[in-house]
């Protein structure tokens, strides 16, 4: 989907500058700068402003974005002004003739009902007013109208008709990608709101058992316990921020493993190492802990032995590698490939394919997990996480900014 609007981005915006050009031409000479021909400067100009007018879109249609965009997207069509509307009111206004507001909304009800563009004469009796003419370019996105792009002139143009309504169109592709990124963001929250109900059960009640069987013989570590056991909830079901820091979530982890070494005791065995200018690597919240709960669960399913288990993050250039380890009972690859796909039940696999799956849509799908394992030879998971990333930022970075 995300290449196919790509594609029509590409192939609209070339007719977007012929537009400009033949629209601006005989207006006023322009200053070309070296960029060549009259044609391959309208081109830049109309690429340039198109550019500014696209992260406004990106946020969805509202009052805010249309203030912010129909300046830009007026200056693409060259006209006298130019209106943002969604189904029942006008968002924003750009040029002369802003009285037109009304009659404009009173006309719309057509081509918002039926999607399709049309043009019609104002009736101004305002001496000074140059708007004479507009045309009604639907916003549509999957079929639905969302509103409409209007742009007034003083006479019937063919050109601006066709330009009005491959602007539309850009715009309309704009939305869409601003749909599809909200959908991404209910799909994220969706999964980490799973994953917590997937974590939260079990532990819960172990993790309170611990604590209780404490509360007699050693009162002072159930308290410490406790507020280990407090410190981890609240990071797990805090509402704020879809990503964290490499720190933060290895903080949370540490009051995780306090609580798990707590009912193991000498069984298990955790060691950590740590570059410390990975720490501030932003990556999607709650990512690791489920991670280290499989080595937890699979270090020590069916061992009467100590089970080893260790956490490393490296630097690595413009990424950071974390590598989880455990010694314990391994997996058959095609069941992890099987559970990895979704085909079955992870109940072996804690997490694991919603941990895959966030990183894919995050970073892209050479950023997946990468496991080795085999029945009987234990686990090591590798997570490559780049130092940045385009909208990947923790909470607290943009609370700092």
């Amino acid at each position: 989907m995300s290449g196919f609007l790509a594609g029509l981005c590409v192939a609209v915006l070339p007719l977007l500058a012929a537009g400009f050009w033949l629209g601006r031409r005989t207006a006023r000479p322009e200053n070309l700068g070296g960029l060549g021909t009259p044609v391959e400067h309208a081109t830049f100009q109309t690429l340039h402003t198109a550019s500014l007018a696209a992260p406004p879109l990106r946020a969805g249609l509202t009052g805010e974005t249309a203030r912010r965009s129909a300046r830009r997207l007026r200056t693409l069509l060259g006209t006298d002004a130019l209106c943002l509307t969604d189904q029942k009111q006008v968002l924003a206004w750009e040029g002369v003739g802003d009285h037109h507001r009304a009659e404009i909304m009173e006309r719309l009800a057509g081509p918002l009902e039926t999607g399709r563009g049309e043009a019609f004469r104002l009736n101004c009796a305002a001496p000074d007013c140059p708007l004479r003419w507009a045309v009604v370019a639907p916003l549509t996105v999957d079929d639905r109208v969302h509103g409409a792009l209007v742009a007034c002139a003083p006479r019937e143009s063919a050109v601006l008709v066709r330009a009005a309504g491959e602007v539309a169109r850009w715009v309309s592709v704009q939305l869409e990608l601003a749909d599809l990124d909200q959908s991404r963001t209910r799909l994220i929250e969706a999964e980490i709101k799973a994953l917590r109900a997937q974590i939260s059960p079990h532990f819960i009640f172990n993790s309170l058992a611990v604590i209780a069987s404490f509360v007699r013989t050693d009162p002072e570590r159930a308290r410490e316990l406790l507020l280990e056991f407090a410190d981890f909830t609240r990071y797990s079901f805090r509402r704020h921020g879809d990503f964290t820091t490499l720190a933060d979530e290895l903080h949370a982890i540490d009051h995780y493993l306090a609580l798990v070494r707590a009912r193991f005791g000498e069984r298990l065995s955790v060691t950590l190492q740590i570059a410390p200018e990975v720490l501030p690597v932003a990556l999607p919240f709650l990512c690791l802990q489920p991670l280290v709960e499989n080595a937890v669960k699979h270090g020590l399913e069916g061992k009467a032995d100590k089970s080893r288990i260790s956490i490393t993050a490296q630097d690595a250039g413009a990424e950071a590698l974390v590598v989880i380890e455990d010694d314990g009972a391994g997996m058959d690859p095609d069941l992890l490939r099987r559970i990895l796909a979704g085909e079955v039940s992870p109940s072996g696999g804690i997490g694991l394919s919603n941990v895959d799956d966030r990183l894919r849509q995050v970073y892209g799908d050479d950023y997946g997990l990468v496991i080795e394992t085999a029945v009987g030879a234990g686990m090591k998971i590798t997570a490559r996480l780049p130092k940045y990333q385009p909208g990947v930022h923790s909470a607290s970075r943009r609370s700092a900014g």
